[in-house]
């Protein structure tokens, strides 16, 4: 016994009925005439909704599993709906369902085949959609306003200071558009990679070299981190490849409020040894042999 309905849902008929809605609203928002601007969009989207109608109501999908597409003059429902033109396929249907008890009838007396279409749109279209976006570091320590090309649209996503990488951000009515009807994006955030800084956590470690001068001897270095300036103490006989904490320059912890912290990794920056005077390279010979 030929089931077309079935076929229109691109689902066996042993479906569960969360397959069947699953299907529904996956073809729904493939082939809605707002959405799909191709020529057989709208017939396609009236099949598709016809067919949901029927096998998404227990009563009815048991009448026409049990008389199939003998129920549309032996016709599949295709051939059956483009079979009456522009008659009206509410009235052709109710003649058809309306004898059995199968479908119900709406206030004013017509078919419920497209009055209940907002209804089941509302209920089982997703218009929501989901987004990646890549933002510079700064931007993600200090705050600021991205520009977002999403979804055949431009607007402006306002950054707060201190978003960590991976983050979600709600940008609502920026989904799909059906009708009166407009979803969200929900945009995740990732973090461009910058050279010279990591991502720890909480925490920001930035590569810093430091002149061999401040290593051996110590002194005040100034390191330009993200945020700002800041002058660092380099201890006394500083070994290459050390670690100097600033507090508080790292990522907020959403949990305990608390900012991470800036950690300097210190490498040397050894002087060009053409540019150091004969005499002084000769002493360094002798002292550097210990």
């Amino acid at each position: 016994m030929a089931k077309s309905l079935y076929k229109i849902l691109n689902v066996n008929e042993n479906a569960s009925a969360d397959e069947i809605k699953k299907a529904y609203r996956k073809l729904a928002r493939q082939y809605h005439p707002d959405v799909n601007k191709s020529p057989e969009a709208e017939e396609k989207f009236k099949e598709i909704n016809g067919a949901y109608e029927i096998l998404s109501d227990s009563q009815k999908k048991a009448e026409y599993d049990q008389y199939g597409d003998a129920m549309f003059n032996g016709q599949n429902f295709s051939d059956f709906s483009r079979s009456y033109g522009q008659a009206d396929l509410n009235d052709i249907l109710n003649s058809i369902f309306g004898e059995r008890g199968g479908f119900n009838r709406s206030r004013g007396g017509g078919f419920s085949f497209f009055s209940n279409f907002g209804q089941n749109m509302n209920n089982d279209i997703d218009l929501d959609i989901e987004a990646n976006i890549d933002i510079p570091l700064k931007t993600a320590l200090l705050g600021g306003t991205i520009r977002v090309h999403l979804n055949h649209t431009s607007f402006d996503l306002k950054i707060p200071a201190g978003i960590m990488n991976g983050a979600k951000m709600r940008a609502k009515g920026k989904g799909r558009k059906l009708s009166s009807m407009v979803g969200d994006a929900f945009i995740t955030i990732k973090i461009k990679p910058q050279e010279g800084f990591h991502i720890d956590g909480c925490n920001i470690i930035q590569e810093v070299q430091v002149p061999l001068r401040y290593m051996l001897f110590g002194g005040k270095f100034e390191v330009t981190a993200i945020q700002k300036q800041i002058a660092v103490k380099i201890p006394e006989n500083m070994q290459n490849g050390q670690k100097l904490r600033v507090k508080d320059m790292g990522f907020k912890d959403i949990k305990n409020k608390k900012n991470g912290d800036l950690i300097l990794h210190i490498t040397a920056k050894l002087p060009d040894v053409k540019k150091i005077s004969p005499q002084l390279q000769e002493l360094l010979q002798k002292e550097l042999e210990v």
